[in-house]
């Protein structure tokens, strides 16, 4: 039996999504309005009916076609094709920044308000709703 993730194990990718997100699966399961205990049954399950797929993609702030095409290869490949010299960095020697790093860490820093803004819009209709 091997090892590896199926590539259409949706529950799988929804993990990873998760953690690259840095979300434990309290969080999830409390914006879900479930338990931790169904979410690892959820990330332990090949397929996932789609309202439920859509609901944990508004969460994740990413798109259910975004779930579904999840690559963890293609996630390495990105990072790796950032570095030069086939990503192999020697403490800064030889590599030529073609960004300007600070650029992205504001970019990355904007984008991290914008996902806190719309988690806590998310759970502001939660909490009216009931």
């Amino acid at each position: 039996m091997s090892t590896l993730t199926k590539p259409n194990h949706i529950g799988r990718k929804i993990s990873r999504i998760r953690e690259l997100r840095d979300m434990k699966q309290e969080a999830l399961a409390q914006a879900l309005g479930t338990t931790q205990q169904t979410i690892s049954i959820i990330e332990n399950s090949e397929t996932i009916d789609d309202e439920k797929l859509q609901a944990i993609a508004e969460i994740l702030g990413v798109t259910v076609e975004g779930i579904k095409n999840f690559s963890e290869e293609a996630v390495l490949n990105i990072i790796g094709n950032t570095y030069q010299d086939n990503g192999i960095v020697n403490a800064g020697l030889n590599y030529n920044c073609n960004f300007n790093p600070l650029d992205k860490v504001v970019e990355l820093y904007e984008r991290l308000v914008q996902a806190e803004k719309d988690k806590v819009e998310y759970l502001e209709k939660l909490l009216k709703g009931k």
